[in-house]
């Protein structure tokens, strides 16, 4: 059995109470990563195309208020 099987049964057996905790720490680390990703994607240029884009269209008048 894998670490990620044992994992994934423990998580089974869990209380709703802990399985509740875990659903939750499990979420805020999964927002963490994501973070540090777009953060990185950033500062290695990844979104310029993407904002440079989304400049132009706005100056084009493409863009509507919502």
């Amino acid at each position: 059995m894998s670490t990620l099987e044992q994992i994934e049964a423990a998580i089974l057996t869990l209380p709703s109470d802990e399985f509740q905790r875990l659903r939750q720490w499990f979420s805020d680390v999964d927002y963490q990563r994501w973070d540090e990703q777009l953060e990185q994607d950033i500062v290695n240029g990844k979104l310029e195309a993407l904002a440079q884009e989304a400049i132009e269209e706005f100056q084009a008048g493409h863009c509507r208020e919502i």
